[in-house]
């Protein structure tokens, strides 16, 4: 049968990434907890295209995510971009596993278990020299009390919940719910599933006592990620969800280290 995808592009120039996008996958990802979680993601997956080709054989993407059955950790990630790039016969290949992480979080006071869901996107890129680089972003709810409002007011203050945005490059494993745990600890409170009226009154009494800018939670989270032995590169973003405002208020910061 004739190959088209083969034959000569009649515009001859080079396409960074040509893939698909939107597959659904069944992970199996590390978990600090119990060894192992299953979770679904979406997977984007693609490689680049020279300019003497018409198109990329886009059959190919789904046979290699088919075949893959590993964990999401450094070696597996590995083999399967080695896979597609020798599949589609490219310089470079590149997938995002787009995925929610799942910790069981109890309530602070009564110890009450719940689920609290955290979205989590891994890049994976493997370029000509065969040396892959990875990109971990995570991001994580928390809780904020307004300074400015706590010291100005005769009673309370207003809060709002936030949401950090983590983006990490590293030099070795690490376990996702350090990532979490650094973004929880960085803002008024974390955030949880289920409360109880002793959890509230903990939480809320909690948050009051530690009240924080936008600018003070990005400067906390910077700080614990420059301090982390496995992170050469980051960047983190804090959006609080305004409560007596109609709009946002965000900060961001990015280092290398």
């Amino acid at each position: 049968m004739e190959d088209v995808q083969n034959s000569p592009a009649p515009v001859a120039l080079p396409i960074d990434r040509v893939g698909v996008k939107g597959l659904k996958l069944p992970l199996l990802v590390r978990d600090r907890a119990q060894g192992t979680q299953h979770t679904v993601a979406n997977v984007d997956v693609s490689v680049d295209l020279p300019a003497a080709f018409k198109g990329t054989h886009m059959s190919r993407f789904v046979q290699a995510l088919a075949n893959w059955t590993e964990d999401l950790d450094y070696a597996g990630m590995k083999r399967l971009l080695e896979d597609v790039r020798e599949r589609l016969n490219a310089r470079r290949a590149h997938i995002v596993f787009h995925f929610p992480y799942f910790v069981q979080k109890n309530a602070p006071a009564t110890a009450c278990p719940g689920i609290l869901p955290y979205e989590c996107r891994l890049t994976g890129e493997l370029p000509e020299d065969g040396k892959p680089s990875f990109l971990l972003e995570v991001t994580v709810p928390v809780m904020t009390v307004c300074p400015c409002s706590k010291a100005i007011s005769r009673e309370g203050a207003h809060s709002q919940r936030a949401i950090v945005r983590m983006r990490v490059r590293m030099t070795g494993f690490s376990w996702l719910e350090e990532f979490i745990e650094m973004a929880e600890e960085s803002g008024s409170s974390a955030v949880y599933t289920l409360l109880k009226r002793e959890d509230e009154k903990f939480v809320t009494e909690h948050a009051f006592a530690a009240p924080a800018f936008v600018e003070d939670v990005v400067r906390n989270v910077a700080q614990r990620l420059s301090r982390h032995t496995h992170v050469d590169w980051f960047s983190v973003e804090v959006e609080s969800m305004e409560s007596i405002h109609n709009h946002n208020a965000f900060a961001r910061i990015e280092r290398s280290l």
